[in-house]
């Protein structure tokens, strides 16, 4: 009941990931990714245990295919979980365990990782990742947006998805973008999509506020300065 589109930019350096499910507040389970380091989806009966797991694997050196192996090694019911890894040189890694929901795949490309489960078809990871490479050359955001609206186009879920989220990161400790749609009967995808229009030209400038309060632009509000 999940599909996520986990990336990096090679321009960059950043990592990001976007998911979206039929079930409640799917990023605050499934999204996790690290500054320098990575990104990890967990999802179908997810664990997000292993979110951060993986991270502190690859954050030890390991690419994503070897944290993965370790993952399998050491997690518990892993035949219900399904996970999805970039490391830092844009590798990538997917399993699915035997219990993983319906119709379920990955599609992988350099320095990105689609995966799914309960899909209306096996195409949707693929024309994400079809639609990741598409956009090169935009920001990553933008690009994990596309994707994610590239799945509803080829289908998405077998039924309606009510929450969607992206996070980012890039070169400082915290997320330079935790955007979330927690639950809609509307259009979760186009919410997010609108969520980050309205946050993506203020994203640089909390960034400055946060490192340089005395260089960093006002806020542009009644009663600043």
């Amino acid at each position: 009941m999940t599909f996520s589109i986990s990336a990096r930019c090679a321009d960059t350096g950043m990592f990001g990931i976007a998911v979206s499910s039929s079930s409640p507040c799917v990023a605050a389970r499934c999204a996790h990714a690290r500054a320098g380091v990575g990104a990890v989806a967990t999802q179908n009966i997810t664990d997000p245990r292993l979110g951060p797991k993986g991270l502190d694997l690859m954050a030890g050196g390991l690419t994503a295919e070897v944290a993965l192996a370790q993952l399998k090694a050491e997690a518990p019911h892993l035949e219900f979980r399904q996970l999805a890894l970039v490391d830092a040189q844009g590798g990538t890694a997917g399993f699915s365990g035997a219990r993983t929901l319906g119709t379920h795949r990955f599609a992988t490309a350099s320095d990105v990782i689609a995966a799914g489960n309960l899909l209306s078809g096996p195409g949707v990871p693929d024309a994400m990742v079809a639609r990741f490479a598409e956009t090169k050359g935009q920001s990553l955001g933008d690009r994990l947006i596309a994707a994610m609206q590239a799945a509803i186009a080829a289908g998405g879920e077998e039924g309606p998805v009510h929450s969607a989220g992206m996070l980012l990161v890039r070169d400082v400790a915290w997320p330079v973008a935790d955007l979330r749609v927690d639950w809609t009967d509307d259009d979760a995808i186009g919410a997010l999509a609108a969520l980050w229009e309205r946050w993506k030209p203020e994203m640089s400038a909390y960034v400055s506020r946060a490192l340089d309060p005395h260089t960093a632009p006002s806020y542009g509000v009644p009663g600043d300065p």
